[in-house]
């Protein structure tokens, strides 16, 4: 029987593959393409031999960095670059891309070798996943924010005042977003105002305004911000910070419905919906006759209270992806996620500054990452402990980083709870035979 030459061999295993591959010469022309590269790019095998590889590929990286070109000249392998194409018809694909430099028997360089994986499906499946753990601009799959998210639209129905309790860094204003975003009053104003950033008399010039003459530099009337925000929403943050002297002008605000500009004889109506939100127990600080019981009664109609991040940490790589995402489009890179290593430290860590400290954290990172991946090295150093060298965690296998969180906080509920599963199950929200099941599935029995 004839012996097959190699390069029909070669022809038939690249053709059997579902990752696209062509090859070019030293030139950049297309010497080769297989059948998966032809039904992901468009273009048949016929129409791309002799072209160059950009007039085919199209990739959104082909003139900032054309991966080939750059390991023809480096001789140095690229691994897993993201990209999107243009396909023939005009739709664009996600892919991953990666090349290394062709040699003949003598070792000279004859050309290049790209192969590339169609990253539509998954691309599909993380933005129905983000739908599912996403409201507005929130991200959660935890159970205590989805108790939130389900009396949420209930809430913003009716034009009842809002308390948001929460520690600093947890959300507070993107869920008072939220709820003026599905209010009625959603396409009028929603100003925010800081109750502890300004002294009194210039926190109650913002929140009323004045009128001309009302002091010595008033040289015509300022509206205050419950005059912008009318027919919308006002968020006032650090509600607990405010002075008592002011509370009182804002009890009247929310009893009247009115108020009184400074300078002004005659009061103004307003018609604005008022979410307050605090990283203070308002309740001890009535007890401690820091806060007025009243305007306490009348704030505290509707209560949310938000988890700290060391409450939901399954959250932490959804919230990790989403940074990751916002710092690539800010910044111009491509950093396609973390490291097995970084990952476990980001797991691990209690953040007292709750989600802004983990976003600051992520763009630290991206300030100094180089590669494609946020490594150990790349994290603050007080966040690491200066361990640079410490050696390697072994790689999570197969685990995504939604099963790995899962554990990390079945784990973290049962030493709280000291291994008592009724408590543990109560917490987590799920039944005792669905805790049982994920403490087999993870080896925490």
């Amino acid at each position: 029987m004839k012996k097959r030459e190699p390069d029909q061999f070669f022809n038939v295993i690249l053709n059997s593959i579902a990752d696209g591959v062509f090859t070019t010469d030293n030139d950049g022309k297309i010497t080769f393409m297989n059948k998966a590269a032809e039904e992901i790019t468009g273009f048949s095998n016929k129409e791309a031999i002799g072209h160059y590889c950009f007039d085919v590929f199209r990739a959104d990286i082909c003139q900032s960095r054309c991966a080939l070109k750059e390991t023809l000249m480096t001789k140095k392998e690229i691994i897993n670059l993201p990209a999107t194409i243009l396909k023939k018809g005009g739709q664009k694909v996600s892919i991953s891309i990666s090349t290394a430099v062709l040699r003949n028997e003598r070792g000279q360089i004859i050309g290049g070798v790209e192969t590339f994986r169609d990253l539509s499906v998954i691309e599909e499946l993380k933005k129905e996943l983000f739908e599912k753990y996403t409201l507005g601009d929130i991200i959660s799959k935890n159970y205590l924010i989805h108790n939130i998210f389900n009396i949420l639209p209930n809430i913003a129905e009716s034009d009842s005042t809002v308390l948001i309790q929460g520690a600093s860094g947890t959300g507070k204003e993107l869920f008072a977003k939220a709820i003026h975003h599905l209010s009625r009053r959603r396409i009028k104003p929603f100003i925010k105002v800081n109750c502890g950033a300004l002294p009194d008399t210039l926190l109650e010039s913002e929140l009323f305004g004045y009128v001309k003459g009302a002091f010595t530099d008033a040289k015509k009337d300022k509206p205050g911000r419950f005059a912008l925000a009318n027919e919308g929403t006002i968020f006032l943050d650090e509600i607990g910070d405010m002075s008592p002297s002011l509370q009182v002008k804002l009890l009247r605000v929310l009893q009247e419905r009115e108020y009184e500009p400074l300078g002004s004889i005659s009061p103004r109506k307003t018609d604005v919906r008022i979410i307050a939100a605090t990283n203070k127990d308002i309740a001890k600080l009535v007890n401690d006759g820091k806060f007025r019981d009243d305007l306490f009664y009348r704030l505290n109609v509707v209560k949310i209270e938000l988890p700290p991040l060391s409450q939901r940490r399954e959250d932490i790589p959804l919230l990790i992806d989403a940074f990751i995402q916002k710092f690539n489009a800010k910044m111009g890179k491509q950093i396609v996620g973390v490291s097995d290593q970084a990952l476990r430290l980001l797991l691990k860590h209690d953040y007292p500054g709750n989600v802004r400290e983990l976003e600051n954290i992520i763009e630290h990172a991206f300030v100094l990452c180089r590669g494609d991946r946020i490594d150990i090295d790349c994290l603050p150093k007080e966040f690491t402990g200066g361990q640079e060298g410490m050696p390697p965690f072994p790689p999570l296998k197969e685990e995504t980083l939604f099963k790995r969180a899962e554990a990390e906080i079945i784990e973290r509920t049962l030493k709280k709870y000291g291994s008592n599963r009724a408590k543990t199950a109560q917490e987590l929200g799920i039944d005792r035979t669905t805790l049982w099941r994920k403490m087999r599935k993870y080896d925490l029995l």
